[in-house]
This record gives C-alpha cells, sequence and structure tokens, in this order.
C-alpha cells in the first residue's frame, strides 16, 4: 500500500488551519472575504432552485405513485441500475377481476355480461394510466433526477472548493497582517545592546515577503476557483427553462391521460345504458357518472336553460341533421387532438391535427358539438377538440 506520510501530515495541517480560521470567523475572532454580491445572488437562487425542486420531485413521485413500499422498491431497482418489474396497475387488476367473476357468473346473465363489459373499460383505464406514469417518468422526473444527482453535485463540489479557496485567502491576510507588524516591531526595537544579532529585523521582513508571495498566489486561485463556479451558477438559467419544457411535458401528458379517461367513460355509460335499454331496465339518473367537463371550456357556446341529457343512451340513434332546421350558435374552427372513430351513424370521426367546424344547437348536450367537414356532418366530443378563436 502506497502511503505518503508527509502528504497525510500537510493535508491534516491544512485542514487545521482551516478548520481555526473558520471558528474564529464564525466567533467574530477573524476577518472574513465577502462574495461579490452577484454571486451572492447566484449561490442563494442556485440553493433555492435546488430546494424547490426535490419538493416538487418528492410531491410528484407521491402524486404518481401513492404507495410508499412501491417507491422504495422502485429507488432500490434504480440504485441496483436493475429494471423494474413489470406489474399491472389497480384499474388493470380490477378489470381482470371483473372478469374473471363474469366467467364465475355466467358471461350470458345480465350481471355477468355487465361484469365484463364494465371490466373491459377498467383495463382500458389501466393501460391508459400505465402509459401516463411512463410518459411522466421519462419527460418530468428523469430530467429533475438528473439535474439533483449530475448538474447539483458538480455545483456543490465547485462552491465547496470556492469555500477552501476563500479560508486560505484569509488565512494568507491574516498571516501577511502578522508579518507586517512583527517587521514594524522589529524595525523600531533596540537592539538589545548587541545581544539579538542584526538579522532579526531581516528575517521579520523576509517573512513579510513570503507572506505576500502567499497572499497573491491565495488570491489568484481564489479569483479562478470564484470565476468557475459563477459559469456553473449562470448555468441555472438554462436548468430553469429545461425545467419549464419538461412542465409542458407533464402537463400535456395529465390532459392527454384524463382525456382518455373521459372519453373511456363516455363510452361505457352508452354501452352501459344500451345494455340496460336492451332488456327494459333503463338506468336511473343518479347511476350516470355526472358531466367532468366544464360548461365554461365551450366558452358560452350553449344556449341558458337549455336542457342537457345525462346520457347519450338517452338521445336519439341518428340526428337527421339534414332536416334539422335548430339555429346554429358560435360556429367556430377547431383542431383534432386526438383519433376518434364514430360509434353510430350520428357521430362524425376524426383524425389528429386536421381542422374541421363546429357549433353547437339549442338543447344539445355540452360534451358535445356538430363538426363539419365537407359535405361531412356529425356529433363530436368536445374533448378530443381545441376550439380556435
Amino acid at each position: 500500500m502506497d502511503f505518503n506520510v508527509k502528504k497525510l501530515a500537510s493535508d491534516a495541517g491544512v485542514f487545521f488551519t482551516r478548520a481555526v480560521q473558520f471558528t474564529e470567523e464564525k466567533l467574530g475572532q477573524a476577518e472574513k472575504t465577502e462574495l461579490d454580491p452577484h454571486l451572492e445572488n447566484l449561490i442563494t437562487r442556485a440553493d433555492g432552485t435546488k430546494n424547490w425542486t426535490e419538493k416538487i420531485l418528492r410531491q410528484t413521485e407521491v402524486l404518481l405513485q401513492p404507495n410508499p413500499s412501491a417507491r422504495i422498491e422502485e429507488y432500490i431497482y434504480d440504485k441496483l441500475d436493475k429494471k423494474l418489474p413489470s406489474k399491472a396497475t389497480n384499474a388493470e387488476l380490477l378489470g381482470q377481476y371483473m372478469l374473471e367473476a363474469a366467467n364465475d357468473f355466467g358471461p350470458v346473465t345480465p350481471y355477468g355480461s355487465t361484469l365484463i363489459t364494465v371490466g373491459e373499460y377498467q383495463k382500458r383505464l389501466g393501460g391508459a394510466e400505465r402509459e401516463f406514469l411512463h410518459t411522466s417518468a421519462t419527460t418530468f422526473l428523469t430530467p429533475l433526477r438528473n439535474f439533483l444527482e449530475g448538474d447539483w453535485r458538480t455545483i456543490s463540489k465547485e462552491r465547496r472548493l470556492l469555500e477552501n479557496r476563500r479560508l486560505d485567502l484569509d488565512i494568507c491576510k491574516a498571516r501577511l497582517k502578522k508579518a507586517k507588524q512583527a517587521e514594524a516591531k522589529a524595525a523600531a526595537a533596540p537592539d538589545f545592546q548587541e545581544t539579538r544579532p542584526r538579522n532579526y529585523v531581516l528575517s521579520a521582513s523576509a517573512s513579510a515577503v513570503r507572506s505576500e508571495h502567499e497572499l497573491r498566489v491565495a488570491q489568484t486561485e481564489f479569483d479562478r476557483q470564484a470565476e468557475v463556479t459563477r459559469l456553473l451558477l449562470e448555468g441555472i438559467s438554462s436548468t430553469h427553462l429545461n425545467h419549464l419544457r419538461c412542465l409542458h411535458d407533464f402537463a400535456e401528458a395529465q390532459a392527454t391521460y384524463y382525456a382518455q379517461c373521459h372519453h373511456y367513460m363516455q363510452d361505457l355509460q352508452r354501452e352501459l345504458n344500451r345494455c340496460a335499454n336492451a332488456v327494459g331496465a333503463p338506468l336511473p339518473p343518479a347511476a350516470v357518472c355526472p358531466n367532468p367537463v366544464s360548461s365554461a371550456f365551450l366558452s358560452g357556446q350553449s344556449s341558458p336553460g337549455a336542457t342537457v341529457s345525462t346520457s347519450s343512451g338517452q338521445r336519439p340513434s341518428t340526428l337527421a341533421m339534414e332536416q334539422t332546421q335548430l339555429p346554429v350558435t358560435g360556429a367556430r374552427k377547431a383542431k383534432v387532438l386526438y383519433d376518434y372513430d364514430a360509434h353510430d351513424s350520428s357521430e362524425l370521426s376524426l383524425l389528429a391535427d386536421e381542422l374541421i367546424t363546429v357549433y353547437t344547437v339549442p338543447g344539445m348536450d355540452p360534451d358535445w358539438l356538430i363538426g363539419e367537414r365537407g359535405n361531412e356532418k356529425g356529433k363530436v366530443p368536445v374533448t378530443y377538440l381545441e376550439l380556435l378563436s
């Protein structure tokens, strides 16, 4: 084992002198070199970025995975650099249990067939949740972790080095101050009746010169390290821009996920009402999920006092739009966000990114609009559209 005793002793001496300087500064017994105000502001901004990034990261992890045991398992697999085994989401498990129960009770019975219908949609909801979790982890959580475990560690290392250079600088300043005082005292003191050699004054002067040289070296190293640290801290602005893009991606992933869930639940309501009507027992209004879309989303297009039906199953199968002469309200352009397949002849199939004309008519369900594309016309779901001004 290569063990350098001299280097160890030197490092221990440097550590001790820095500790003494730091303690004296805290006790107000030594002077402290203050950093540049701009650098201090950058440090404060960086600390705030680090602290808030940690809080946002932790709370987002809780939002995406409320189970603490599962989060611990994910953390362990991540640290071991191993891929986490794929697991079914809670909705997927629920859907699977419903399908198995339907097979047990009989798939042709009303209860069994309904379990199959609801179970299939629960599995679809679970699939949408899985995609949302994967997208959020990739586009939002990973960049935040990379900042904390990469860029911030580099910044912290350079800041610790800057603090050591500052302590060394203040130590050299203190040494030079003592050397100057000793030089002045030696020059003003009597010759002690020739009992002390005359090189006493020369020795004090040489000590002051050496201290001045050490101070210049320490100042140069401090300035160089301050510049390196400043450049790293100014990079926090780029970090904010990167996190801003990630935040937009996260919000878009959330919007897509909730829109998919809303669409699936609307389809499930139609299926349940269709099945209930087939057996002559329509669902009561209380059994239908409330409308989760705010009427403000339509920008006030719905006419006041219009009667809104609670489920699509209670609407006619076709609108006979060519013969309908109801007044049109608020015609405008809309961009299609996702593909949509029409479920019956009253609806209009959509392709993502195409532009269509949409409007509403009095008494129409606020979840739907009338869409026109050339000579084609039909109902389209609001959640699949971005209304343009």
